[in-house]
């Protein structure tokens, strides 16, 4: 959806400003009290409605799963509304008009602090990197933004800091934007604009582009935060549900001993394991942060953890067929290789410190 024209939603045209105003205070005012009391009822419904001891493996299980399913949603209706609302101020347009024309090394910086507020997915991947490159942003100043975007997920990174502490969030957002200045840096470095498509190379000979976008008034901007929680969620929520399940078979029945042994931090292979695991998983990061929280509480490293949850968000086959159709194979094994030593590095030096 384009942030710059954000369609109105059936119906908004009669509930002017101060209508959606109020409609959003009641809706956070609802959020709160359901979101405090969701422990309790798990343990109630497993318990009382469905009889089920919380200290067997299938009540554990059932309780996990009945607590996270709506935690888990709570937490991406408000973080997707929230991002929704944010892309309206981060067009493609106003990106490119920010990271043209910088130095190399403040356009990295700058280029993976943008990927982590402007909440585009993989699939504006490709006009994204065309625009980029054809405004004369630099190649490596384009990677560290396509690096960032992916991996320090917004939604991700609040989820984080939902279920693990403001620690373990800043610590995750910390991580990735030094790996995506560093990589873009790098990549920068090597002089590969010769390895783009051509068709890619001829836009940039062209030096073609998007033209300016209508800024969207206030009433727009919430139109398009609730747009985007029908398109997002709608897409995802079988994701989150299959990822919960997941998460809640490990947390009920993987003995913590198992966990510990396979993905702790005495085996040195952990982490590279677990990034060759999480690279064919076709998930998000919704989908995935139930496996994490699951992997963490049965014993798992965090670093080794990290590491999975991270090459699930940006190395993931989808994103890199996508990049495909603008990098040529060795360019894509460039990026692949790049990201993937800095999520390595960052794994085991999560599980040395921590």
């Amino acid at each position: 959806m384009d942030a710059g024209s954000a369609p109105r939603q059936p119906g908004a045209d009669r509930l002017g400003l101060r209508g959606r105003l109020l409609f959003l205070v009641l809706g956070l005012g609802l959020w709160v009290p359901v979101y405090m009391y969701l422990e309790p009822f798990a343990r109630w419904f497993t318990t009382r409605v469905l009889g089920l001891q919380t200290s067997t493996p299938l009540g554990e299980s059932v309780r996990f799963f009945v607590y996270d399913t709506p935690k888990v949603f709570l937490l991406l209706v408000l973080i997707v509304y929230g991002v929704g609302v944010l892309r309206t101020f981060f067009t493609p347009e106003a990106t490119r008009r920010v990271l043209a024309g910088r130095t190399e090394v403040v356009g990295n910086v700058l280029a993976a602090g943008l990927g982590v507020l402007t909440p585009f997915c993989s699939c504006s991947a490709v006009p994204l990197f065309v625009g980029f490159v054809t405004a004369g942003v630099p190649l490596g100043v384009t990677f560290s933004f396509l690096i960032s975007a992916p991996m320090v997920n917004e939604v991700a990174l609040a989820m984080l800091l939902g279920m693990f502490g403001w620690r373990v969030a800043l610590l995750y957002a910390g991580t990735g934007l030094v790996l995506a200045v560093i990589a873009g840096f790098v990549i920068g470095r090597l002089r590969l604009e010769g390895w783009l498509q051509p068709w890619v190379r001829k836009q940039l000979a062209m030096n073609g582009g998007p033209g300016a976008q209508r800024r969207p008034d206030w009433s727009e901007r919430i139109d398009a935060g609730i747009g985007a929680v029908r398109e997002i969620v709608g897409r995802v929520w079988l994701y989150v549900v299959l990822g919960i399940g997941v998460g809640a078979v490990i947390h009920g029945y993987v003995p913590e001993d198992f966990m510990a042994g396979l993905m702790g931090r005495s085996a040195w292979w952990s982490v590279p394991a677990a990034v060759v695991m999480g690279i064919p998983m076709y998930t998000n990061a919704a989908g995935v942060i139930p496996v994490l929280e699951a992997l963490i509480g049965k014993g798992a490293a965090l670093g080794t953890a990290l590491a999975f949850m991270m090459s699930v968000i940006a190395l993931s086959l989808p994103e890199m067929l996508i990049l495909r159709r603008v990098l040529t194979g060795r360019l894509l094994a460039v990026f692949v290789s790049v990201v993937g030593g800095g999520i390595l590095l960052v794994g085991w030096l999560f599980n040395a410190v921590l």
